[in-house]
């Protein structure tokens, strides 16, 4: 299946998932309150490369204010009802941020496919964050329409009955793969995936079941794999202050590009906007010409 982008649509992309109450703390014990998720940090990062973008996501009534944290338009957010909002705490255990403790407090309602506005979008862009945000008749459903796009966090991360979160391997994994046009692991979701700790073999695994272009993100890298080419691209970011959400600002920035950019230049802005974020906490707020001096600068 290909798609082509003749006309650019409205939305570059429309970024679904839920928005967070995080409560973060860390190796030293300090804590603090943000509100966070794939559709904020996503949807940030894209809009700050110039691409307007459709948000969708599901908050309870009573935290209809976290749509305030939201670096886009708020006419460019359509809030669906939730009969609970989505909050969860996570206990950093190093400075680097890399090992964490999480715990879903608070499970927002899954999306639906039959709950999607039509928008004239360029992609489908699934950002869940935990296993159950979507199923697989909307990846399925949403694939038809346009190409779809996936972080696979959201099909590992699962919830159990004390709120504790552990990863395990999609079931559906077979089914839904060859349904998902860009696809976003970390370094670790990859070898649960796949059982290969290298980050290429990896990639060329997913690739065979289906995925047309494979995201691995680390933290040094991030590799691009298209069925043909391995790209990859450094971190390089000269703190780690803003390392929440790196993940989500890294594809939704690749992925818009990609639409009227290679898969080279399209890695080298994202990754040069993921390194900029990094270095201060929350959604990315800069602008492309940010990036650009970035780049300039460091690659």
């Amino acid at each position: 299946m290909k798609y082509e982008v003749k006309n650019m649509p409205e939305f570059s992309s429309m970024i679904i998932g839920h928005a967070t109450l995080d409560t973060n703390t860390d190796h030293l014990g300090n804590t603090v309150k943000i509100v966070g998720g794939a559709v904020v940090y996503s949807s940030a990062s894209a809009y700050a490369l110039g691409h307007r973008v459709l948000a969708v996501t599901k908050l309870a009534p009573k935290d209809a204010d976290r749509l305030e944290q939201f670096t886009i338009p708020r006419e460019d957010i359509i809030l669906l009802d939730s009969k609970k909002s989505t909050e969860i705490t996570n206990i950093y255990h190093t400075a680097d941020k890399e090992r964490r403790t999480c715990t879903c407090t608070s499970k927002g309602d899954p999306f639906k496919a039959s709950e999607i506005p039509a928008a004239d979008v360029g992609i489908y862009h699934l950002a869940g964050l935990v296993y159950g945000d979507f199923d697989t008749e909307m990846i399925v459903t949403l694939s038809k329409k346009k190409p779809l796009a996936l972080d696979v966090q959201g099909m590992l991360r699962h919830v159990a009955e004390d709120g504790s979160m552990y990863f395990e391997d999609w079931a559906d994994k077979k089914e839904c793969l060859p349904c998902i046009t860009y696809l976003k692991t970390d370094a670790a979701e990859a070898e649960i995936l796949t059982g290969c700790s290298d980050r290429k073999e990896a990639a060329k695994h997913l690739y065979s079941w289906g995925s047309r272009e494979i995201m691995i993100t680390h933290n040094t890298e991030v590799l691009i794999y298209d069925g043909r080419e391995f790209y990859t691209c450094p971190i390089k970011s000269r703190n780690l202050s803003g390392r929440t959400g790196r993940g989500d600002t890294t594809f939704a920035a690749y992925i818009n590009e990609r639409l009227d950019n290679s898969i080279e230049d399209s890695l080298l802005t994202a990754t040069a906007t993921v390194s900029l974020k990094m270095e201060t906490p929350g959604p990315f707020k800069g602008t492309r010409s940010d990036v650009e001096a970035y780049i300039k600068e460091l690659y």
